[in-house]
């Protein structure tokens, strides 16, 4: 009795052992497919990657990501939610960021990062966003209380996109549609310049159906936004066309002051306000009158914004501006036809901002920036899609050939005197010939005076070490990480760029609107300002010392170092070659007297 007895207890242990093993081994089992357990789907990527790597060069998490895909579960928008920090809803009303929590974890981390990737900007919070979130009212009361003519003309507004974000895409229509007066609104244009992205197909299809005034059009082989705002202009009816980038959100009162100007001048372009939506929070941040800034551009032909030199009595009331910003401008569409539009052999994107600017004021026309009309844009810090950058440098060359006449020199120098292919700009030359344009040094005297000139400082182009028979430029960041790097030697690479400089009569060292620095206990970069005695150089061309005169210390190459770049300080100055600089083009005479040594 006594054995069976034991026997039935075993027998019980085993089968409660064995059910509760595989109860944790389908718990387990649940953790992994739902992505729960971080490290499980981490360890997991990281085995996948070490077993493909040799085959596929999937070496990274997103490049992973990217093949084996999401696990198959979707997440709730209750889910979502929770790597949000604090719940106000709607979220984003009248403007306000989402912030997301500062540890998220999980296949919710990976999906943000890969909205980053796509979009360079932050596509999980925008999706929490609704499409017709609110915005406030962000004129003032100079604005509100201007009364505008009841005939103003109609607008056909133009919003090309190639992959844009869904939700993004979507705010800028909804944002038109629910802003803008019935009777001034025409249509809404909008462009597909190729995308491949599927829910840019269908679903767009779809969801357009639903919206009156809306056209979709597609490119049946990529353009590039420039020849695809061309296109876009070409299917608009109205007198004036609106240009929008496909990640702005219009606000109340936006189009009339602009329609008002163009309707007292028909050759006056003119562009709103233009707010910030942080890409990260998408926070919409206006550009109010009283700090309003216009638009100019650096000698590398990349725009800039400029703050006002001088108050003006009426802070509201539309001001003059030597160019506008790409993205966002209204122009009368005659106006547009009989300026040639855009360079039609720009290649994708950049520098036709520039040149549309620079074609208006030399050609008849001006360009405006009009406080009362307000519309946010996410700038994103990098461009996401390939060739930006070599599109940029091929439509520059074409600019400066074209309509910057003899100061073209400028632009050569910023870039190291390369000369690239940049194609036949016959067709350019002579619209600017029929169209009796003036010339760029008219430009210069009456729409940008305050341009600064290369020529008249001391020295212009790279300032260069000669370190074991290498030689090392000094180096702007691109992008800041802290004050530490964002100056250091690196190799000289003769193109301009981030090693071009100005040794100006006054002692500053400048990188367009930024000069060297030292600050906290580092030689770093910070905002040009005329009064500030750290960023005063005293340069000796017989020891080649470049001194720093407030502390009376040498800019020297550290030596140790690792990477690409080499670390700078200020040491005691002796005779060594670490802190021996060449600068170009350097005239000692073009020097305060006070700072020759």
């Amino acid at each position: 009795m006594a054995m069976k007895y034991a026997l039935k207890i075993l027998i019980s242990i085993f089968i409660i052992w064995t059910v509760s093993l595989l109860t944790i081994f389908k718990e387990m089992q649940r953790e992994v497919s739902d992505v729960e357990d971080q490290k499980l789907y981490e360890q997991a990527l990281k085995r996948f990657r070490k077993a493909y790597a040799m085959r596929n060069n999937f070496t990274d998490p997103l490049s992973t990501w990217q093949l084996v895909g999401p696990p198959s579960r979707k997440f709730s928008m209750e889910e979502k939610l929770t790597a949000v920090k604090y719940s106000e809803f709607p979220l984003g009303t009248n403007g306000s960021p989402v912030d997301l929590e500062d540890n998220i974890r999980g296949h919710i981390r990976i999906m943000i990062r890969q909205g980053w990737k796509d979009y360079s900007f932050n596509q999980y919070v925008s999706d929490l966003i609704p499409i017709n979130r609110t915005l406030l009212d962000y004129r003032d009361e100079w604005c509100k209380q201007k009364n505008y003519s009841n005939n103003l003309p109609q607008a056909s507004v133009v919003i090309c996109f190639y992959n844009e974000a869904w939700s993004v895409l979507l705010r800028t229509i909804d944002s038109v549609l629910q802003r803008t007066p019935a009777h001034l609104l025409k249509e809404i244009i909008l462009f597909d310049d190729f995308s491949t992205m599927d829910h840019l197909k269908e679903n767009l299809e779809n969801y357009v159906r639903t919206l009156t005034k809306v056209t979709l059009i597609r490119a049946s082989r990529r353009k590039g936004l420039i020849r695809a705002r061309i296109l876009g202009t070409k299917y608009a009816t109205s007198p004036v066309v609106v240009f929008l980038d496909s990640h702005c959100e219009c606000t109340t009162g936006w189009i009339e002051p602009l329609l008002d100007r163009i309707k007292k001048n028909s050759a006056t372009v003119v562009s709103p306000a233009v707010g910030h939506i942080d890409p990260a929070t998408f926070e919409f941040i206006p550009q109010t009158s009283k700090y309003l800034q216009i638009g100019g551009f650096e000698w590398d032909l990349k725009y800039i914004w400029q703050p006002l030199l001088k108050s003006r009595k009426i802070p509201s009331e539309p001001i003059k501006t030597p160019t506008i910003s790409g993205g966002l401008f209204a122009i009368n569409r005659d106006f547009f036809k009989k300026i040639g539009y855009f360079d039609q052999g720009y290649r994708i994107w950049g520098a036709e901002n520039l040149e549309l600017s620079f074609k208006t004021w030399m050609c008849g026309g001006s360009l405006e920036i009009v406080p009362c009309s307000h519309v946010g844009h996410v700038f994103r810090k990098t461009f996401p899609y390939k060739s930006a950058k070599q599109s940029h440098r091929r439509n520059a060359l074409r600019l400066a050939e074209v309509w910057m006449d003899d100061y073209a020199k400028y632009y050569y120098q910023r870039i190291g005197g390369v000369h690239e292919d940049f194609g036949d700009v016959t067709k350019q030359k002579e619209l600017r010939e029929k169209l009796k344009c003036k010339s760029f040094e008219w430009y210069m005297h009456n729409v940008y005076p305050n341009m600064k000139l290369p020529d008249v400082n001391v020295a212009y182009g790279q300032i260069y070490s000669i370190l074991d028979g290498y030689a090392v430029c000094l180096d702007v960041a691109s992008e800041w990480v802290n004050v530490q790097t964002a100056v250091s030697a690196r190799a000289c690479h003769l193109q301009g760029g981030n090693q071009f400089w100005w040794y100006t009569n006054k002692g500053r060292i400048e990188h367009d609107t930024t000069c060297l620095d030292f600050v906290l206990g580092f030689v770093t970069a910070c905002m040009c300002d005329d009064e500030s005695q750290t960023q005063i150089w005293i340069y000796d061309a017989k020891s080649k010392q470049l001194r720093h005169k407030q502390k009376g210390k040498c800019l020297t190459v550290k030596e140790n170092f690792g990477g690409e770049s080499l670390e700078l300080d200020l040491y005691k100055c002796i005779n060594i070659s670490t802190q021996e600089w060449t600068m170009e083009n350097f005239n000692i005479n073009r020097l305060s007297s006070d700072l020759q040594p």
